[in-house]
């Protein structure tokens, strides 16, 4: 099967060719590019910006997340920016890129670790040692104290967890700085804290979260893996702790053990998805907009909750709707309809299943032969599990092309520079988090680690 960047390049190519000679160019992401499918026949797919074809060193000086799902989110202002790659990468070829990248890892041996994750275009997971989701890869740098370096191939929040969670000797390296994560960045430590000075004003019985009633505290703070490091550090500061799409209910459970309510950050739908399971109504979970009073919401109604929800979301996951899962039933009878919880409520319950990237990959694993799945995840995942069970029928929800807009900035040139950087005695791209956030952040982790569903 071709790999999603192939599909892109190939379908912009076409798109202009086919384009009348003086007509004027489309502006990006106005219009998607018919691309015939390979995994759903008579199906039709869509990039979602004819962007998605460029080089990233293209777009990675630009001001926003750059082309794919999270083009119109808006960046903080204080997000990093990735440097100019030298000529000798840029230029390179597809073949010279492989050889340098193979080279370099033969010779660096066990000293460096690739990490790739789920979500990673195949051009990249090709050279992991390790693949997984955000957790299953911190979990990696942690569990391997013989590797000097991590290069993980992720996106920044995923990075900072690898260096808290790894050796204070070791490295952590994100080969492009621009690959940040907009559902992250929507929730920033300045937001969180004056959310918690008014939730203190209006729940904290003596102007602290000091526990009240039965030893609970009024608020227990929980954080989803893909939040910052300062955020992570904020929950283990105040009594809270931090979740995954594998174990956000046990995590509920636990909050709820020491807390009257709990307050969610960032993922709006992961947390309404979770509380909902858990017998939490709609009237129990008012939304915080961070920059509204009391986050748009009355005292009552915030006394009245169970779950405040931050109002966050992954920009993948959102594009993903009821209308598609009846026209893949429609189209499809008998289809088994997959999606992340990360997906919108109303999606959530449309569908036949809901879990983690890592629920979803074993679903697929053991689906009879024959089997027809749609799956709401992001499409390199879906793409490359369409290939690796080709006596299946898998197929995306979304009929576009539309991947992750960050963990697309992660590209061969990048890896090859790294890789040869760290071969010549450099550590470019460090991510590395102070040890009084790492040390905050691990508690918070080390709850989530004891959570286990």
């Amino acid at each position: 099967m071709t790999s999603v960047h192939e599909l892109i390049r190939g379908a912009v190519a076409r798109e202009t060719s086919l384009r009348p000679a003086g007509r004027p160019t489309v502006p990006p992401h106005r219009r998607p590019i018919a691309l015939k499918a390979t995994t759903v026949a008579g199906s039709e797919l869509s990039t979602c910006g004819t962007e998605l074809a460029d080089d990233p060193w293209a777009i990675d000086t630009a001001p926003g997340y750059g082309p794919g799902a999270s083009v119109a989110d808006e960046i903080p202002r204080s997000a990093p920016r990735q440097g100019p790659l030298p000529a000798r990468y840029t230029e390179a070829s597809d073949e010279q890129l492989d050889e340098w990248i193979v080279a370099a890892k033969e010779e660096l041996g066990e000293r460096v670790r690739i990490l790739g994750h789920f979500y990673q275009r195949d051009e990249i997971v090709k050279y992991a040692d390790f693949v997984g989701d955000s957790f299953m890869l911190a979990q990696a740098a942690k569990q391997h104290p013989e590797a000097e370096s991590f290069v993980f191939c992720g996106v920044h929040f995923m990075a900072e967890t690898a260096d808290i969670l790894s050796g204070p000797e070791q490295s952590v390296i994100l080969p492009n700085l621009a690959a940040g994560c907009s559902m992250a960045d929507m929730a920033t430590i300045e937001q969180v804290e004056a959310c918690w000075r008014e939730l203190t004003s209006v729940l904290g019985t003596d102007g602290s979260m000091a526990p009240v009633d039965g030893g609970q505290q009024p608020v227990i703070p929980v954080t989803y893996m893909n939040s910052s490091a300062a955020i992570k550090a904020f929950c283990g500061r105040n009594g809270g702790i931090v979740c995954t799409s594998s174990n956000a209910k046990t995590v509920l459970e636990w909050a709820f053990e020491r807390g009257q309510r709990v307050v969610f950050f960032p993922d709006q739908h992961l947390g309404r998805n979770t509380a909902k399971a858990m017998g939490i109504t709609e009237a129990e979970m008012p939304l915080w907009r961070p920059h509204l009073a009391l986050g748009g919401n009355t005292a009552e109604q915030l006394r009245d909750s169970k779950v405040i929800l931050w109002n966050g979301f992954c920009s993948v996951h959102k594009r993903f709707t009821v209308a598609q899962i009846e026209k893949a039933r429609v189209d499809f009878p008998g289809v088994r309809v997959i999606v992340h919880p990360e997906c919108p409520a109303p999606v959530v319950e449309a569908a036949d299943g809901a879990g983690s990237t890592e629920y979803i990959r074993k679903e697929v694993e053991a689906a009879a032969p024959g089997s027809v799945l749609a799956i709401g995840t992001e499409i390199n995942l879906v793409n490359r599990l369409q290939q690796q069970r080709p006596d299946l029928t898998i197929f995306c929800l979304d009929p576009v092309v539309c991947p992750c807009s960050t963990m697309y900035r992660i590209h061969p040139a990048y890896l090859a520079w790294t890789l040869e950087s760290l071969l010549a005695g450099e550590t470019p791209n460090q991510i590395s988090v102070s040890a009084g956030v790492a040390g905050d952040s691990r508690i918070a982790l080390e709850r989530m680690l004891a959570a286990k569903p």
